[in-house]
């Protein structure tokens, strides 16, 4: 996570103006600020293309449960955004969306000793009201799968 990056919501001028793919261009390029969640959770947007985007993090003691293991809600956050995102690459200035479900599947521990996680989601279905997409979380050299899920996200006109 970059020190130096602003976290801040985005102005409605802002979002009013640019695409989803322009927004998350800027924010990958540091022109806007990066989402609060991004700071608090140490992750970052890397990289975006139509479709698709990706983040990469770093867990900590600061995200354990009871337990002494990385929360699931880390990794649950990471798939949603990363879904929601590679919807928003497809969005027309103005559109918004948001999240109706968003189902994960956990299938080993997310590490906790520095190494760093990537997300990449990819857009499934766009279609005028409701969108589908898929994320993936991984260890940053692509070996080890740790979660994967999809997100149904609706499609918000401009207000």
């Amino acid at each position: 996570m970059d020190e130096q990056r602003l976290y801040d919501t985005v102005g409605r001028d802002q979002m009013m103006a640019m695409s989803g793919f322009g927004l998350l261009q800027a924010m990958v390029r540091g022109e806007l600020p990066a989402p609060p969640i991004a700071k608090l959770l140490g992750f970052t947007l890397v990289e975006v293309a139509p479709g698709r985007v990706v983040f990469e993090g770093t867990a900590g003691p600061h995200l354990f449960n009871p337990l002494g293991s990385v929360h699931g809600g880390y990794a649950l956050t990471l798939i949603d955004s990363a879904a929601g995102c590679a919807l928003h690459t497809e969005l027309h200035a103005g559109v918004g969306y948001t999240t109706v479900e968003t189902k994960a599947n956990f299938v080993r521990p997310v590490p906790s000793d520095g190494q760093k996680v990537r997300c990449e989601g990819r857009l499934v279905s766009h279609g005028r009201q409701i969108g589908t997409a898929e994320a993936f979380l991984r260890t940053v050299d692509g070996d080890k799968l740790l979660a994967h899920g999809t997100s149904t996200l609706i499609i918000l006109p401009p207000r």
